[in-house]
């Protein structure tokens, strides 16, 4: 999330990038993100949960270091911050090597509550980027370290660089904790052969399809309304809404059904959501932006609403993928004539290497999203054709919801 906070301000401070390019820089994240959440996840079992915790959350230091420096020259080229962009997207994969290695740590009974809270409070940071970003570039805190402010019309000063510099010293923090405070267990070690075969399993992709419309739609909406007005956008109240996610973890079937029963009242919004879109379509320049930024944000609130409050949908998907896969696992091995041990000991593991998979797919929707309202926008001059393509695709998940997952088991 640090270039949703840090491109909607650079033209600000002497950059001339055209609005394309600035949405392009904060939807690239989203891709690096997602493609390296899949090696991030499976390398957990390989060099151990410490070691990698400790070695990757290091490696984030870089690029925020670097975009602090290029920030305050604009004649930087538009490719240095496409590469920087690219690095920030590894936080990203941080979070599935966090989520597959929590999946070692807790006996059955308490994984999908520990899963949903570690899910919560990791995309808690999604808000308090934007609650923090926008205050930290109004202090000169970094001066000695060379930050410069840029003048602005009103008078004010902006220093962009202090957006990457602020986590610096809590990237340093969090490395020495995993350092010295984590563990590498041996019981969590498997080979990548070993964890492959988790591609093969037909609830891996339905899940697949779950986190996307959860997780991937609420970082990629965010990510739109970020950008859909020049001043920075806090997003208040959405770090309550984060703290949603976790609840889940004693929600149980009962919380899948009414989350099904809240999907269900998307296509209620139909007919508001195309009147929207005229209205986007008819307004004059200058009324159009805040239209849209309030099509935006009650397009954000109906999502939270729809599966539901958002963060909740992705929290209940991550302890449904402990669950299902623990039990086909299980009972997979054990009718081949393994024994029990055999068999949590391979639940184990197979549960980490799609909880990274998974998280992977739902990490592209902030790509797609962003990208799908910018083609619509192009194409009809409203956003109302990117959400018949989302309505279309959340009617798909409520299926898949209901007729896979939210039955209760017969015989």
């Amino acid at each position: 999330m640090l270039f949703s906070a840090v491109a909607v301000n650079l033209n600000k401070v002497g950059f001339n990038f055209t609005t394309d390019q600035l949405f392009m820089l904060t939807a690239l994240p989203s891709v690096s993100g997602a493609i390296m959440r899949v090696p991030y996840s499976f390398v957990i079992p390989i060099f151990g949960g410490r070691r990698w915790t400790a070695i990757s959350t290091c490696l984030l230091i870089a690029p925020c270091l670097w975009l602090g420096v290029v920030v305050q020259d604009p004649a930087t080229p538009f490719h240095i911050f496409v590469i920087i962009a690219l690095l920030c997207g590894f936080g990203g994969a941080n979070f599935a090597s966090s989520m597959a290695n929590i999946s070692f740590f807790f006996p059955k009974a308490k994984q999908g509550g520990a899963l949903g809270l570690n899910g919560g409070l990791g995309n808690l940071g999604v808000s308090v980027m934007q609650l923090v970003a926008p205050l930290a570039i109004t202090l000169g805190m970094f001066g000695l370290f060379g930050g410069s402010g840029h003048l602005q019309p009103d008078g004010s000063q902006l220093w962009l660089e202090n957006a990457a510099w602020i986590w610096v010293p809590f990237l340093l923090v969090a490395t020495l904790a995993a350092w010295f405070g984590m563990n590498d267990l041996a019981a969590s070690k498997a080979s990548l052969r070993q964890q492959l075969p988790v591609l093969k399993r037909g609830h891996l992709w339905l899940l697949s399809l779950l986190y996307l419309s959860t997780f991937g739609s609420f970082i990629g909406f965010f990510r739109r309304v970020r950008h859909a007005v020049e001043d920075p956008v806090s997003g208040c109240g959405d770090p309550a809404l984060c703290l949603l996610r976790p609840v889940p973890w004693r929600a149980g079937a009962s919380g899948r059904r009414r989350a099904v029963r809240s999907l269900r009242r998307c296509p209620r919004d139909a007919d508001q959501l195309r009147a929207d879109g005229a209205v986007c379509r008819t307004a004059v320049p200058d009324a159009a932006k805040r239209r849209l930024i309030r099509f935006l944000y009650r397009l954000l609130r109906r999502l939270y609403a729809a599966v539901p409050d958002g963060g909740l949908g992705s929290g209940s998907t991550f302890q449904m993928i402990a669950v299902i896969f623990r039990k086909i696992t299980v009972d997979r091995v054990k009718a081949a004539g393994g024994s029990d041990a055999e068999a949590q000991r391979e639940a184990v593991t197979d549960t980490a290497a799609a909880l990274g998979f998974i998280s992977a797919i739902g990490a592209i929707g902030g790509f797609f999203i962003p990208k799908a309202f910018g083609t619509s926008l192009a194409m009809t001059g409203s956003p109302a054709g990117a959400m018949k393509v989302f309505l279309v695709f959340y009617i798909l998940c409520v299926a898949v919801t209901w007729l896979v997952y939210g039955r209760k088991a017969r015989g």
